[in-house]
This record gives C-alpha cells, sequence and structure tokens, in this order.
C-alpha cells in the first residue's frame, strides 16, 4: 500500500498529520511532505485516517 501526496492541492492545513505524524510532516509553511510512500506493515489505518482527514483530497492511498 502506498500513501501518494498531490501537493497541488495541499493547501496547508495540517490536518494530515495529526493520524500519523511518523507518515506525514509539514514543511515550513504547513504543507504536507510525506516520510513514507510505502505504508509499513500495521499502519494502514493511519494512512487511512489520514487521507480521511483532508479536506482537499490531496492524499490518497494506492495498492
Amino acid at each position: 500500500m502506498k500513501l501518494l501526496l498531490d501537493s497541488t492541492r495541499c493547501q496547508g492545513y495540517g490536518l494530515c498529520q495529526e493520524p500519523a505524524p511518523d507518515l506525514v510532516e509539514l514543511d515550513e509553511w504547513g504543507y504536507a511532505r510525506l516520510i513514507a510512500l510505502v505504508v509499513p506493515p500495521g499502519a494502514e489505518d493511519k494512512a487511512r485516517a489520514c487521507a480521511e482527514s483532508c479536506p482537499n483530497s490531496a492524499l490518497r492511498l494506492e495498492g
């Protein structure tokens, strides 16, 4: 499973980092950056919560 980020959709709300700070970090302006592209085993629920928390659907799961 992969967590993908469409940076053109990110508005810098930072909501995606709350469920999984080990998968997503925020840059100095509050925009998302992925720490892990491939979701580690056992972190699927956290990755799903990250994707669902984004109001602009900038994050999505694949695979």
